[in-house]
């Protein structure tokens, strides 16, 4: 319902408007089909699809960094954020792995393939996936000391891209104070946060309905002056504001809420849940600040994480694989 509704509402503003729905409808279809291929494939093989996930996604930004065939746009407006994006979805993958298998040595060798993730973006030269990458490995291995508490651990996850996302508002809205502005523009740059700006100008021109889905580029004094624009505020809740008004924002948010909601109602173990929540919150904070959301690959990683984590398992499968599920919040027994 809520990915219908995100569909939906981004035909309306386009018809309005005259923009351009197709990347938000791809974006969509691309979540909805790596959700479900997560579900299926999570069922059948639970443990060795994690494992080749994090492997895909270490092997794309390894031999195509850019993630898109797009123009080379200066970084750190470039395709830094997708990158990071894509490792910190691989090392969760590679953590969720390592928590889904009994044995200890398989374990430890799947932790140290999430620490290789890590490493990996440190070499790509991704700062920020370096830091999303460790961020997600350090929660991972404090997941489990909140075997009870698995609600309260999601609670602080939604928390955190609150924060993320209303500290760069403010930044566009100039309501940080100077000393930090400063510091923030040093980090982010003056193109991205002028882009952010001319974002919330719009937002706030059209509240309801926005300026139309793919016409930011078109309408931004930044984006116009910019060498190689890519017509994108760099910026998620930004550019929802922007093409689709305060009901795209509400959208965006009830679809991260939406994947933290199916793993909090997961049967699958603790750990293993909050290690995926963990890695969509890094990638939230991610999109927050960047276009990361503008890439299909980022997109389908996001949905094949959440339905992995999400799947019910249909055997116990061989020895060393997660066989005991941990019954669902509010005391309820999974469904046959």
């Amino acid at each position: 319902m809520v990915l219908g509704a995100c569909a939906t509402w981004s035909l309306i503003t386009a018809a309005v408007h005259g923009g351009r729905p197709e990347g938000v409808l791809l974006a969509v279809l691309a979540v909805a089909a790596g959700y479900a291929a997560g579900r299926i494939c999570g069922a059948i093989l639970p443990v060795a699809v994690f494992c080749a996930a994090a492997l895909a996604g270490v092997g794309l930004t390894a031999a195509a960094p850019h993630l898109s065939a797009g123009p080379e746009i200066a970084s750190p407006l470039g395709h830094a954020g997708a990158t990071a994006a894509v490792l910190a979805l691989s090392t969760g993958a590679a953590c969720c792995a390592a928590w889904a298998v009994r044995a200890p040595v398989p374990r430890l060798l799947l932790r140290l393939l999430a620490a290789g993730i890590v490493v990996t973006a440190a070499v790509l030269g991704s700062a920020s996936g370096c830091v999303a990458c460790a961020a997600v490995l350090l929660c991972s291995l404090a997941a489990d000391r909140m075997r009870d508490h698995r609600g309260t651990a999601f609670a602080g996850l939604v928390l955190a891209a609150a924060v993320v996302t209303g500290l760069t508002w403010a930044v566009a809205g100039r309501a940080v104070p100077e000393g930090l502005a400063v510091s923030l523009e040093g980090q982010l740059t003056r193109q991205r946060i002028e882009l952010w700006r001319d974002a919330l100008h719009m937002a706030h021109r059209d509240a309801a309905l926005g300026v139309g889905p793919g016409r930011f580029g078109e309408l931004s004094t930044t984006a116009a002056q910019t060498l190689l624009p890519d017509g994108k505020p760099h910026s998620a809740p930004l550019q929802q504001a922007a093409e689709q008004g305060a009901v795209g924002v509400v959208l965006l948010a009830a679809a991260f809420c939406w994947l933290l909601y199916t793993l909090w109602r997961s049967p699958r173990s603790t750990p293993v849940v909050l290690t995926a929540g963990a890695a969509l919150t890094a990638l939230a904070a991610i999109a927050a600040v960047g276009n990361a959301l503008s890439f299909t690959t980022v997109s389908v990683g996001a949905g094949l994480l959440a339905g992995l984590a999400t799947a019910r398992p249909l055997s116990d499968g061989p020895p060393g694989h997660e066989t005991p599920q941990e019954p669902r919040p509010w005391g309820e027994e999974p469904v046959p």
